[in-house]
């Protein structure tokens, strides 16, 4: 009797890059939906602005580059997702068009497109957006439960705006920010989601936000509010578990989540921005070839000692 080995892989699994990035944007609806409730209609004009420049910026790429058109996958419908909701309500049209054409062009496809990315896309235009345009970026507007106050010139309440709110409102979204960070019950929700669909796995937002609670509270801040304030919760769970820029491996995934959640305490406590989110999971996304690097586990057969190919 013979025996025929086919060629590895001999597991296939069921996921593909649509399947995965279809459970994201599930997963981002309660988060959208929250921001649009809260905000209005203009903040929908910026996430759909900011979508529909996304998508058809890849398109118009890989139809100039002679490409296969890639759109389907949604990877660029993400990307757009993402970066309006990191935007605030009160952002011009035109800085969501230009904060897609970043994302895509110069971040994603100018380094081969999706998987060959070495920062996060969505992170990368939000962070030239704020260095280019920080009035802009910074003009929060206060949710119609606050009546008679427009705009908040600030970075929500960890600025000096003078701007204060309970736990309560913090967690359901009461509070000035971005169109997608103000309501952190939505975001667990999404996070409730990509776990159960295994998406993502726990171990870098829970290492992500603890890590920075407790740098919190060793600065002498209330980490509960530190945590619900700002970006940190929506940036712990839908920008520094992306794929392509986080480590493979689980201990590498551990040391770049404390990176992230001792980055943020730092620049919040000793930096110049009172929120530092973007920047810090952009510093961790740069140094996560450095840790695949070091922690790339040895192959099933290979010497001790051998070196590795990364």
């Amino acid at each position: 009797m013979k025996l025929f080995v086919s060629t590895p892989p001999h597991i296939r699994a069921h996921e593909d890059t649509r399947s995965i990035m279809l459970d994201v944007i599930i997963a981002l609806l309660p988060t959208t939906a929250a921001g649009i409730y809260f905000f209005g209609y203009r903040a929908a004009i910026v996430i759909a602005v900011s979508m529909l420049t996304a998508v058809l910026s890849e398109w118009i790429w890989q139809k100039l580059a002679k490409q296969t058109v890639r759109i389907g996958d949604l990877s660029a419908l993400v990307t757009g997702l993402i970066l309006g909701l990191n935007l605030p309500p009160t952002a011009p049209w035109w800085l969501a068009c230009i904060g897609s054409v970043i994302a895509i062009i110069l971040v994603k496809q100018l380094f081969g497109g999706i998987g060959h990315n070495f920062m996060n896309p969505a992170m990368a235009a939000r962070g030239v957006l704020i260095v280019s345009w920080p009035a802009l970026m910074t003009a929060y507007t206060l949710p119609a439960v606050f009546p008679g106050v427009d705009a908040v010139a600030s970075a929500t309440i960890l600025g000096d705006g003078g701007f204060t709110a309970n736990y309560m409102d913090m967690f359901i979204g009461n509070i000035p920010g971005s169109i997608g960070e103000v309501s952190k019950a939505a975001i667990l929700i999404g996070l409730v989601y990509m776990l159960l669909r295994r998406v993502v796995s726990w171990r870098i937002p829970v290492i992500f936000v603890g890590v920075f609670a407790l740098l919190s509270l060793i600065f002498g801040n209330d980490p509960l509010t530190a945590v619900l304030s700002g970006g940190v919760l929506f940036g712990a769970v839908f920008m520094a578990t992306d794929y392509t820029t986080s480590p493979m491996t689980r201990l590498g995934q551990s040391i770049y989540a404390a990176g992230c959640g001792l980055m943020v305490a730092l620049i919040r406590n000793f930096g110049v921005y009172p929120e530092g989110v973007t920047f810090a999971i952009l510093l961790m996304n740069i140094v996560t070839p450095l840790i695949d690097k070091y922690l790339n586990p040895r192959l099933y057969g290979a010497k001790k000692g051998a070196k590795k190919n990364v």
